[in-house]
Parts: structure tokens; C-alpha cells; sequence
């Protein structure tokens, strides 16, 4: 039977096992998933935070990683400045990055959600709002989301993915795994 873990990535932390290419260490998933042979479906990069899942299973991590499955995954990003719906309607259609077209994203505003303090915390600035919004993809390309806020005028200063498929954080604090 295939195991699968669901990992609460903290901000900083790289989604692989060790890190060879830096000279000084960064911390890897190996300070928190003592757990041998499982290895991440799909990354998250080493400034968003959130749900990774981790399994055994090649096949499974393979169906979890590849864009061609159209696995949801549901993010949950704080912006900076404060889009109308208008504004996100966009995301919603698909926008042309500089690597192609993504096809349409469910996206929201949502209110501030309740999660965990952030190390270091997110910049604040008086003079620049932010905004909550919800967004759900079925792609997976580097830094996507990223640059679809980027792409409509809104940066993301924090990113959390919240959800992949049926799997999600609810209950899992951060730097924290559990058997799904």
C-alpha cells in the first residue's frame, strides 16, 4: 500500500531532501520528514509555503505532479494593493505569461485568513493595502501563481497553497506532517 504524507511547508524551507548547489546549507525537508523513500509530488518554491505532498508511490506522484492530470491546487495569496473582481476576472479568463498562455484559474477575494506567524513576516506598508484572494489552478509551472498577480498588477507577498486535489492543510500546524 503507497503512503502519503501531507507536510505543512514553512517559508524558507526547500521542497527536496538535501541541498548540494549551496555552499552554506539551506533547511530541507530532511529537518522535518524523518520518513525514508517518499519524495515530493511537485514542488513548492522555497518562498511559498504550505501543503506538500509526499508519497512512495512513483505512479501516484507522477499523476499529483503533472500538469496533463489537471490536479486542482488552491492557494491562498495575500497581494499587494487591492484588486476589485474586475480586476481578477482576468485570472479567471487566462492571462499570457511569458512562457504561454494558463488556462482559466477559479479565483476569489477572500477575507484575511487565520494561519500561522510567518519568519520573517511579511513587509508591511501603511501607504499600500493588501488583499486575501483565492486562487485555484490545474497547472503547476514555476512561480505561476506569482506571475499571474504580477501579470495583473497586483504582486504576491505571501503564498500559501492550501489544497491539492482532495487532499488539504486543515488541522496540519506549520512545519508539521501526518499520514493522509
Amino acid at each position: 500500500m503507497s503512503r502519503v504524507i501531507l507536510f505543512n511547508k514553512p517559508f524558507g524551507v526547500l521542497s527536496q531532501f538535501t541541498d548540494a548547489k549551496s555552499p552554506s546549507p539551506r533547511p530541507t525537508l530532511s529537518a522535518y520528514v524523518a520518513v525514508p523513500n517518499v519524495y515530493p509530488a511537485g514542488r513548492l518554491d522555497r518562498d511559498s509555503e504550505g501543503l506538500l505532498v509526499l508519497t512512495d508511490d512513483g505512479p501516484l506522484q507522477a499523476k499529483i505532479a503533472d500538469p496533463k492530470n489537471k490536479m486542482s491546487k488552491t492557494y491562498l495569496v495575500q497581494v499587494e494593493g487591492a484588486p476589485s473582481d474586475r480586476d481578477l476576472e482576468a485570472l479567471r479568463q487566462g492571462v499570457t505569461l511569458n512562457d504561454g498562455p494558463t488556462r482559466p484559474a477559479k479565483v476569489q477575494l477572500i477575507d484575511p485568513p487565520e494561519l500561522w506567524e510567518r519568519d520573517p513576516p511579511v513587509r508591511f506598508r501603511k501607504s499600500v493595502p493588501d488583499t486575501w484572494i483565492e486562487v485555484t489552478i490545474t497547472e503547476g509551472r514555476n512561480r505561476q501563481v506569482r506571475r499571474m498577480t504580477a501579470h495583473i498588477g497586483y504582486p504576491t507577498l505571501r503564498l500559501v497553497r492550501w489544497r491539492v486535489g482532495s487532499w488539504s492543510l486543515d488541522g496540519i500546524e506549520n512545519g508539521v506532517w501526518r499520514e493522509a
